[in-house]
């Protein structure tokens, strides 16, 4: 049974949906700043799935009040990262620690290589899996 038809990666929300367009990502953004989140722009190309600390692009946006900041940065990572995976992640930061409450996102490559399900047999009947990706395989000025 196939899970995921598409082939797209699945990470936060939305991943399910169609691409988001600017003015949705916008919207999303604008709500988690009237929640009082602080947002923040990280890439990849290697999204493995264990693989949660994605490149930071500049620095957080803490004291940001305005959407289009957030946008701003987001363009300004697309234009030099464009065949990278680019997610927006937002932090809520109202009990003192830096708790992500909302990621999705926002650039991805146009083909995407998936990822490889390796069976390996131990000792015994044990069974051993591992998740890899095929574009991990490739240098990294080449994955995608």
């Amino acid at each position: 049974m196939m899970t995921n038809p598409t082939g797209r990666l699945t990470q936060g929300q939305f991943s399910f949906l169609p691409e988001l367009t600017d003015e949705e990502i916008a919207a999303q953004v604008r709500y988690g700043l009237s929640k009082g989140y602080a947002w923040s722009v990280e890439y990849t190309d290697d999204p493995h799935p264990r693989n949660t600390y994605w490149e930071m692009w500049d620095m957080p946006m803490f004291d940001l009040k305005d959407a289009a900041g957030v946008l701003m940065e987001m363009n300004a990572c697309r234009a030099a990262f464009p065949r990278h995976y680019i997610r927006l992640m937002a932090f809520d930061s109202t009990r003192g620690v830096e708790s992500i409450t909302m990621s999705f996102i926002v650039n991805r490559p146009q083909t995407e290589s998936g990822f490889m399900l390796e069976r390996q047999e131990m000792q015994g009947r044990s069974i051993r899996y591992t998740i890899r990706g095929y574009a991990a395989q490739r240098p990294e000025s080449e994955r995608y």
